[in-house]
């Protein structure tokens, strides 16, 4: 609970000493007759990924101390609001058991513990509490680490081995280890530098993983035999395109080892017998700048999702002896209103998630021709994916369910009935009404006539007493929409008396392909005025006023919040910008970072091409810091992150710092011990929220506090 005596923190922190300043080192560059003046170039460690330059060190030190001096005043309601977000988990928690061949798995979570550990029982007889075995233990593995990550991991066919990756530096590259399920051991094997899922051979004799090079790339696919040194392990495929990613799964019939390398526009699979991992790889469809497509296999047939001449999809079916695409049989043609997102083949039916009219779906089609219907959800606004479905035939398919104001829910769907039937609803301990709550989609007019959809929730009354404080979050980048789902942190917003809206700008996927491409490349202006008009759009209709706003965005997002501070600073109450990438241009320019050649199909290429130098240029965060005010502003990354390097966020505050001309607190974050996601621990990630919600409130002063606050009072004199 906020505090609402005489020890709560003021509006404002105290007076605070100076914040750490940078020194400017000339830094020129010069592309296209352009010059560039990059003063903090030097920030960047010659050595990484490895960070060892004390003076690089001490600065990112001094600024967590700033950061730190600004945080300490609002302890108190930090500490509160991580008091209700602890509250609003169960801190004995576990998943609901997914039944995968003779065994049942499950994961749970102790009172206290930061991670899960990992169960399994026989499937049959039905399971007791203390028939389940405990596989993985993630606090063990954890302990005397400052950050852990359970990558990818998998149970060989045969149920008697378990292949587990671990990153504890936050880097992203895993190491790959092998348990002995029988006896509790690991084996000796181990490989480092894999990323992802390893994939097991029908014989459980051997496991498939993959490599990351130097710049943090999946490059290639390994066989390893158990029992075998790791550099004696057998090339399946190497991919040589720097701008391609490998990637590795298993068709849910587990009859074939899927091999795939792709950009963010062009894809190629090839297909490996899970029962002959001796066999050449056999290629599907060679790449073609512009096709993606992604494959299943049941049924005894393959199932196919491909753009080929549709921008939101198509699917097509194959057999394995006329699988090119000459080959290939509509079943789903192409449909402006329908997207598709992926497909599972099962063994006597296909299951499709798609959004018909940017709404969810999940869409039943049989192999027999017998149905082809939509599962009927509750609410008219939600988000559903297909979940952990690990038969190959089930009778009933797992659904993850929720909504801006209904928790988490795990259906399963039976397919005979066409019933949904609950079996988690997400449990908040501390109370929960979805009552209180309401959520509305709205449309708000782009200045260039397009109409971004807006997810809000808040509580009831809002309205009535509206404009009032509102936080807008939004990403817009990779064709990754956003969905309204539910978030039990939020509530600590909405309890003050806050809205909170997503913006489902362009450069998502929410409304189709085509809504992506509006904000990819030189149409990437348009990411940033769909989120500022959006803001504009719910000042208009009175949900908020401007100077009433706060915004947050992560990663690609952390860049849109780059953007919106730079060309509308007044329209912000407070920015929040998370590992952001906003060194844009200096980032494309160079090759040898990680990802960049990947990048280039979404940002373009700036070294080779003169109007995407001047595109990124327009837009580039680091590059267009003005002499101006800027709203209060939180900034966090993480030394170790191979994604966004540390690096872009510290020279952004370095600029900040000396060209802005206001006195707005301007903090800088950096997690010396973890990457792109932060701290790992479940109470760890909780704090940083509850740290980010303190910030807001500090932004917006006292008055943020609204309706929460003084019914507290009124509670307590009724008392």
């Amino acid at each position: 609970m906020p505090q609402t005596g005489s020890d709560q923190p003021t509006a404002s922190p105290p007076a605070l000493s100076a914040p750490p300043r940078a020194e400017k080192r000339p830094h020129v560059i010069c592309h296209h007759g352009i010059e560039i003046h990059d003063d903090y170039a030097w920030l960047r460690d010659p050595a990484y990924p490895t960070v060892d330059d004390p003076e690089i060190l001490g600065y990112l030190r001094a600024e967590n101390d700033y950061y730190d001096s600004v945080m300490d005043p609002l302890k108190s309601w930090t500490e509160a609001i991580f008091k209700e977000l602890k509250g609003r988990i169960s801190e004995d928690d576990e998943s609901v058991p997914v039944k995968d061949g003779d065994w049942l798995y499950q994961w749970r979570f102790l009172a206290g513990s930061q991670y899960r550990r990992w169960y399994r029982k026989a499937a049959d007889p039905a399971p007791t509490q203390k028939d389940w075995q405990c596989i993985l233990d993630e606090p063990a593995l954890a302990a005397g680490h400052d950050y852990f990550r359970l990558g990818g991991f998998t149970v060989s066919p045969d149920g008697s081995k378990l292949a587990y990756a671990i990153d504890r530096d936050g880097s992203e590259r895993f190491q790959l280890v092998i348990l002995d399920l029988e006896s509790g051991t690991d084996l000796p094997d181990r490989i480092d530098n894999t990323i992802g899922a390893p994939v097991w051979s029908a014989d459980s004799r051997h496991l498939l993983y993959r490599l990351v090079n130097e710049n943090w790339r999946p490059f290639c696919v390994k066989a390893h035999l158990l029992g075998d040194d790791p550099t004696h392990d057998r090339v399946l495929y190497e991919e040589s395109d720097g701008g391609f990613f490998v990637h590795l799964d298993k068709t849910q019939s587990r009859q074939w080892i899927v091999i795939s390398s792709g950009s963010h526009e062009t894809s190629e699979v090839r297909l490996l017998p899970a029962d002959d991992i001796s066999a050449k790889p056999k290629l599907v469809a060679a790449r073609e700048t512009g096709h993606e497509y992604e494959l299943d296999h049941g049924g005894g047939r393959f199932f196919i999702r491909s753009n080929k001449d549709a921008p939101n999809f198509r699917i097509f079916s194959a057999g394995i002896d006329d699988l090119t695409p000459k080959g290939w049989q509509e079943i789903l043609p192409a449909h402006d209103r329908d997207y598709y997102r992926g497909l599972v083949a099962f063994g006597s039916f296909l299951a499709i998630e798609q959004r018909r009219d940017g709404l969810d779906q999940i869409r039943i089609i049989s192999h027999d021709g017998g149905h082809d219907h939509f599962i009927d959800f509750p609410e008219t606004l939600y988000c559903a994916d297909l979940g952990a479905n690990a038969e190959p035939d089930p009778e009933t398919i797992r659904i993850s369910y929720s909504s801006m104001i209904t928790p988490a829910t795990v259906f399963d769907y039976k397919l005979e009935t066409r019933q949904l039937i609950s079996r988690k609803v997400q449990s908040l301990p501390s109370g929960y009404d979805r009552d209180d709550y309401q959520t509305e989609r709205l449309m708000a007019p782009s200045r260039d006539g397009k109409l971004i959809p807006i997810s809000i929730v808040y509580k009831k009354g809002f309205r009535q007493t509206a404009p009032g404080p509102l936080h807008l979050y939004g990403y817009g980048a990779y064709g990754m929409g956003m969905s309204p789902s539910f978030s039990s942190a939020r509530l600590s917003l909405l309890d003050r008396g806050f809205a909170y809206a997503i913006a489902h700008i362009r450069g998502g996927d929410e409304l189709g392909r085509l809504w992506y491409e509006g904000g990819k490349m030189h149409q990437r202006h348009h990411v940033f005025e769909d989120f500022i008009d959006a803001a504009h759009f719910l000042i208009k209709k009175g949900y908020a006023k401007a100077g009433s706003i706060s915004a947050s965005g992560g990663s690609a997002g952390g860049k849109l919040m780059g953007a919106i501070a730079n060309l509308e600073p007044d329209l912000w109450r407070a920015i929040v910008a998370h590992v952001p990438f906003v060194d844009v241009l200096n980032t494309m320019l160079d090759a040898s970072l990680p990802l960049t050649p990947i990048e280039w199909p979404e940002w373009g290429n700036p070294a080779i091409d003169a109007e995407v130098f001047r595109t990124i240029l327009s837009y580039s965060p680091y590059d267009n810091v003005k002499a101006q005010a800027y709203p209060p502003m939180m900034i966090t990354c993480g030394l170790n992150d191979p994604r966004v390097t540390y690096w872009e966020p510290a020279k952004w505050v370095a600029r900040l710092r000396a060209l802005k001309t206001d006195d707005q607190p301007l903090i800088l974050k950096t997690n010396m011990g973890a990457g792109h996601g932060g701290k790992s621990g479940r109470y760890d990630a909780l704090y940083e929220i509850a740290e980010e919600y303190s910030f807001i409130l500090m932004a917006f002063g006292l008055q943020a506090l609204g309706q929460r606050a003084l019914g507290e009072r009124a509670r307590d004199k009724a008392d």
